[in-house]
């Protein structure tokens, strides 16, 4: 852990993007404060990754918040009626595994723990392969939130500008793996798969695990998941 009095929110869920989105903000010199969720996914797996990412990259705290998602549904991630699709990614449309306003209370939550902190960072791992298809990973949609940040916050009514900092957002997956390798981050702590069983083991044909296989391919790197 670095040792020093800057701090950073990170939003960890356990998975590649955002192991390797601490991984940088260790590099930038932040002491890391780590913000995962269980919000009634049915991929739980990824807290226990979380939980060992958070551990074996030094982060000065990491906590769960609690939120159940599930009372609304109308995703694949929090309703078990609708499928996790297996079919590949489908350019040009939004998934069903989008998950109704998830970054936008999920940043809200960090957003209230920065406050706590005194931090004026707030690390989220989108990347350009999410915000083809997910309307909460666009640039624009954090360039606006960034904003709200800084009208809504008595830190930011009194000049303590709160940054969002989306540093994977223009990488590919293949780009975000080579970045992580160079820092020095064990992909094998870490879980992607939507439908991950309670061992983390992941199905290997959902988005995510398609996605991911992908970028270690395209990076030229082994990759470490293990799939049932």
């Amino acid at each position: 852990m670095p040792h020093t009095n800057k701090k950073a929110v990170v939003l960890l869920s356990g998975g590649l993007d955002s192991t390797t989105l601490l991984a940088m903000a260790h590099r930038d010199g932040f002491a890391t404060y780590c913000l995962s969720f269980d919000y009634g996914q049915r991929h739980n797996a990824e807290l226990a990754a979380a939980k060992r990412v958070a551990q074996a990259m030094g982060a000065a705290e990491h906590r769960i918040a609690t939120i159940d998602l599930r009372a609304f549904g109308g995703s694949a991630l929090t309703d078990a009626s609708i499928e996790v699709p297996t079919d590949g990614v489908q350019s040009g449309e939004i998934p069903v595994t989008y998950v109704p306003a998830r970054n936008t209370i999920m940043l809200s939550y960090a957003l209230a723990w920065a406050e706590v902190l005194g931090a004026h960072d707030i690390f989220i791992g989108v990347n350009a392969v999410d915000y083809s298809g997910y309307p909460d990973c666009r640039p624009e949609y954090i360039s606006a939130y960034e904003m709200m940040a800084n009208l809504a916050t008595r830190a930011g009514v009194e000049g303590e500008e709160l940054k969002i900092r989306t540093p994977l957002i223009h990488l590919s997956k293949a780009d975000i793996v080579k970045a992580g390798i160079a820092l020095g981050v064990d992909y094998g702590l870490t879980v992607s798969c939507y439908q991950a069983d309670l061992e983390g083991r992941a199905c290997g044909v959902c988005d995510a695990c398609r996605l991911r296989r992908a970028g270690f391919e395209a990076a030229g790197v082994a990759d470490p998941t293990r799939y049932r």
